[in-house]
């Protein structure tokens, strides 16, 4: 009997492990209350094509419904983000913003649409969604990804789209969409919560990822982040990572303004992508996610004339 006890044991510390550890793993993918109706993705850890390559989204909920922020990477995360979302309110989702075009952002949308969402972006975003996203549903091969991955994922363009600012309220939420200087695209949008102090930057911040710089302009991407810096804002949601403030976007700062620097030096010494990536990799500031977006960043910013 005493036997049967101590096996006994074991098995339930065993299970407190796993509980533990299944907790921890799915702790992130789970949507986070950011503030008063707010909530949101982040702090994905290990991104990959199996959660949208560790992309934020959230909500914002009104009296009279729900705004949604980014929609993932294909249909089949969106509908697991429609449910998160359903374990918090029933309300109608009224309106998808795409922060920017990118798939891991914006690929979800049709799932919202057939909700009777509105999607809306930036001009310049709705533009340049329009113009690639059925080639690249065409070559998904080129992101890691498979039929499989985006199966039922089809293009929901923006169907309202806005120039340099718009103003969405949703009964006792107002939010303000900005459109950001040519940072990450030409179609960045900020979501700002002036009365919750909170910001959806987008993918304008990572936080602890590589960021994507392949179509940035690091000048203008620079000034940007200073000008959020003057924001009146307490809490940030990056496109990647966890919940951040006005340090990270210092960080984001030295790290673009590095890269930009020591990727021109390298590049015009050489066009061996391997040695490029080795040297500046060893000079950045260390980032734990992401890693592998380097070698893209350097082949298209900074070798693609060659």
């Amino acid at each position: 009997m005493r036997k049967l006890l101590v096996i006994s044991g074991k098995l339930l510390v065993l299970v407190l492990i796993l509980f533990v550890l299944c907790d921890r793993v799915f702790a992130a993918e789970k949507l986070t209350k950011i503030a008063e109706n707010v909530y949101a993705y982040v702090d994905t850890k290990n991104g990959s094509k199996n959660n949208s390559f560790g992309a934020n989204a959230g909500i914002i909920i009104g009296r009279d419904g729900i705004v949604v922020v980014d929609t993932l990477i294909s249909a089949k995360e969106a509908k697991r983000f429609i449910r998160d979302i359903r374990t918090i309110s029933r309300k109608p989702i009224k309106y998808v913003v795409n922060t920017h075009y990118h798939l891991d952002h914006a690929f979800g949308n049709s799932e919202f649409a057939k909700l009777g969402a509105v999607v809306i972006a930036q001009e310049n975003d709705k533009k340049a969604m329009e113009n690639s996203a059925r080639e690249t549903l065409k070559n998904i091969g080129k992101y890691g990804l498979t039929p499989k991955d985006l199966k039922g994922t089809t293009p929901a363009y923006p169907v309202l789209a806005y120039g340099d600012r718009m103003t969405i309220d949703i009964g006792g939420q107002q939010i303000e969409l900005i459109h950001a200087r040519q940072s990450h695209t030409d179609g960045d949008t900020l979501v700002y919560l002036p009365g919750s102090k909170v910001l959806f930057a987008g993918d304008i911040l990572f936080t602890n990822y590589h960021p994507f710089l392949g179509e940035g302009n690091i000048e203008e991407w620079a000034k940007e982040l200073d000008d959020i810096k003057l924001m009146d804002v307490e809490k940030i949601i990056p496109g990647h990572g966890p919940l951040s403030g006005k340090k990270d976007l210092e960080d984001m700062k030295e790290y673009i303004l590095m890269f930009d620097q020591k990727a021109k030096e390298l590049a015009s010494q050489s066009d061996d992508l391997q040695k490029i990536v080795t040297a500046i990799q060893s000079a950045l500031p260390q980032r734990p996610e992401g890693v592998w977006l380097i070698g893209p960043n350097i082949q298209m910013k900074y070798l693609k004339k060659r």
